[in-house]
């Protein structure tokens, strides 16, 4: 009896009950697999699946030469505590590294690189939003405090102290922000509610969400430092308000004093330990950290400069010319908005770009001159028989599989390799390849010829030359005339590094790390891999006469595969784009601060055009207009730096052609532009419904 994945019927057109002759035996298909949960995260499929039970497997007679077969065998221990300590002495009678001993903690697993990957960049964009509210606050507090200015001098003509005033203000600032990390932990867990559906065909069927307290912990922990920290600089301010103040009207520009810069410095040495922290990879974090500053840097530059060509233009339109002047009112945090929304939608539109250029590169547009079959395993042997059942030309490839010992006669530190966190590494098996040249996507980075020309170095006696892709090279940093001791099948191989491989596309082709000469392993234990461009109707057909006449030979569809990646890369879309919204709200947040912060100045202007003669309908246009400057400034900017970000990865890190998506950027500004506009304006509506005679009245008894 056997078990079977549903596209296995489809391609025999066979139901439940039906019998199957495998190898030596006939099995009766006794239920179908709907669900892996390992299986949502394996893009390559090596065609479907059937499960067999253990006692039936001799009978099958299926495993011999040339089979490709792993055993894994999955333990539970009753005791938790003792997993580790079983973990040891098991791995030191294993025979490394063909036998590897691995627990919960550290199997590396496709689910738990692909979660280890998700949330990696989850943790980037929330400490992305921390850092954005942390702004939000700061500029929040700044015009908070700036409407409190004549209170505060008054108080402090009354006898009042600066550590006084400044006692009320922290209370003020703790109550606030402890009510606010409260209502922020309450709505993560209403959010929580909504993850089964975000992570839909990600996350296994049955996966039970639960309150990790400790997470609770740090999230009020993390919610209470960055409301004090970013508070210090505007309560300072308050600390150097004078009573003169009263009748100056003007708060003397304090200078930079060491307090202002260590304060700073803290914030600074906070968040890089942030990254540290929840990253927990030093070099990454840095560059987060850097990429972050020069994000923010850029965005800054580019608000100054925008607030500087809206402040030299004074259109003749009075609607426009009193909008553009309210950018610059008194107590205004336009800078501050614009630097956090147009950071945290540069985020989001480049998101957005990305997601579209993969897509169209590797989803919609499968370039057609790749190959969409890949044929493994194929015994040398068999090579004429494969071509004659596949009927049609294909490229070959041998492949040796190796380990790599040693880099310069340093031994390579397997365990430290296999605890990477994202990327490749150099304890795993490689496969070796030999010919004398390049590939059509290749060329050579350094060197003139793979294994030999001028000024390239030159093997020992008991070394053979070896070309290596920059790639690999990265990773192990190998560089020209590196000695690398390889481990062929039990027997040791000295290479010298005689010239390094780059790809000049990075797509869905064959490549292969280590390049040998034909001479010195064409006579190894070796397997063929073959890739060839296959009419869809047509592949059902060879994977069935592979199966008949060569079974040994796996393949591996990768119109499937490009299936499963468009559905994971749509579903990722949204998650991120779901989190990194978040960074969004704080911006809006400082929008709506921003405006309460200065609806007594907004009041009086609105008060002035009504008694000049202005109508409501005036008012609400040279409100709408501001916003409309807002929105339309935050957009510009926020798509230019998308485009040039976006730009950078696709055709840097991807190396792909870069498509701008102009129907798309117009949308996002519309939509940028609709946000701003309407949450502005609902914000303003209570001033616009002042009365002027209330307002002079309450300013006369003033």
């Amino acid at each position: 009896r056997i078990v079977v994945e549903k596209s296995a019927l489809n391609r025999l057109e066979a139901k439940v009950g039906d019998r199957l002759r495998m190898g030596g035996a006939t099995l009766t298909i006794a239920d179908i697999v709907t669900v892996e949960p390992d299986r949502p995260v394996s893009f390559f499929s090596f065609g479907p699946r059937i499960f067999v039970a253990a006692a039936d497997l001799a009978a099958l007679d299926l495993i011999s030469k040339g089979s490709r077969i792993q055993y894994n065998y999955l333990l539970k221990v009753r005791d938790p505590e003792q997993v580790d300590r079983l973990a040891e002495v098991l791995a030191k009678v294993a025979t490394e590294p063909r036998e590897r001993v691995r627990t919960f903690r550290t199997a590396d697993s496709r689910v738990k690189r692909f979660f280890d990957n998700l949330l990696f960049f989850l943790n980037l964009i929330g400490i992305f939003t921390l850092v954005l509210a942390g702004i939000g606050i700061q500029t929040s507090l700044y015009a908070l405090l700036r409407e409190s200015d004549a209170t505060i001098a008054i108080m402090k003509s009354l006898g009042a102290t600066g550590r006084f005033i400044t006692s009320q203000f922290v209370g003020m600032v703790l109550l606030l922000g402890a009510a606010g990390t409260l209502l922020g932990l309450g709505a993560s867990l209403l959010l929580q509610l909504v993850f089964p559906a975000l992570f839909a065909g990600i996350l296994p069927a049955n996966i039970t969400l639960t309150i990790a307290w400790d997470a609770v912990l740090e999230g009020v922990l993390l919610g209470t430092t960055v409301v004090v920290l970013f508070s210090l600089l505007p309560l300072r301010r308050s600390r150097q308000l004078r009573p003169a103040f009263i009748f100056r009207k003007v708060l003397d520009a304090a200078p930079r004093s060491l307090a202002q810069a260590a304060t700073l410095i803290l914030i600074g040495l906070f968040f890089a330990g942030l990254v540290v922290w929840q990253l927990e990879e030093i070099r990454l974090g840095l560059f987060f950290v850097l990429g972050l500053c020069g994000l923010l840097g850029l965005t800054g530059a580019g608000t100054t400069g925008l607030l500087a060509l809206l402040r030299r233009h004074s259109p003749r339109n009075l609607v426009l010319r009193q909008a553009a002047r309210g950018l610059f009112r008194p107590n205004n945090a336009t800078r501050a908005i614009i630097i956090t929304l147009s950071a945290s939608l540069s985020v989001i539109f480049a998101i957005i770009l990305i997601d579209h250029n993969l897509r169209a590169t590797f989803i919609e547009s499968y370039p057609p001159d790749l190959p969409n079959a890949y044929f493994l395993d194929i015994q040398p042997e068999q090579q004429q028989a494969f071509a004659e059942t596949l009927g049609q030309a294909a490229e070959y490839y041998p492949i040796i599989r190796a380990r790599l010992l040693s880099i310069n006669n340093r031994p390579i530190d397997r365990e430290q390799e296999h605890q990477r966190k994202r990327g490749d590494n150099l304890a795993r098996e490689f496969n070796l390849t030999y010919r004398h040249v390049l590939l059509d996507d290749e060329r050579m980075a350094e060197g003139r010829e793979l294994f030999a020309g001028p000024g390239q170095p030159a093997p020992g006696p008991d070394e053979v030359p070896v070309s290596v892709l920059d790639t690999v090279a990265d990773i192990g940093r190998i560089e020209m005339g590196d000695l690398l001791l390889f481990d062929v099948q039990g027997i040791p191989l000295p290479a010298r590094v005689t010239s390094l491989r780059t790809r000049t596309e990075s797509r869905v082709r064959p490549f292969f790390y280590f390049v040998f000469p034909a001479e010195i392993l064409k006579d190894a234990p070796q397997t063929i891999f073959a890739s060839a461009r296959v009419e869809q109707p047509r592949l059902s057909e060879v994977q069935n006469a592979l199966t008949a006449r060569l079974p040994n030979i796996s393949v591996i569809d990768i119109g499937a595969t490009v299936e499963v990646l468009a559905r994971i890369m749509g579903r990722m879309s949204a998650i991120v784009q779901f989190f990194t919204a978040f960074s969004i709200i704080a911006g809006l947040l400082i929008i709506v601060s921003s405006i309460l912060a200065t609806r007594l100045t907004r009041t009086r202007e609105a008060v002035y055009f009504k008694v000049l003669g202005g109508t409501r309908a005036f008012v609400l246009k040279v409100f709408a207009w501001e916003n409309l400057l807002l929105g339309l400034s935050c957009a510009l900017l926020a798509g230019l730096l998308a485009h040039a970000g976006s730009w950078l990865v696709c055709r840097r890190i991807f190396d792909i052609a870069y498509q701008p998506l102009p129907g798309g950027t117009l949308l996002m500004i519309g939509a940028t532009l609709l946000l701003v506009i309407g949450v502005g304006l609902a914000t303003a509506l209570p001033i616009l419904r002042q009365k002027p005679i209330h307002f002079l009245r309450d300013e006369a008894q003033e």
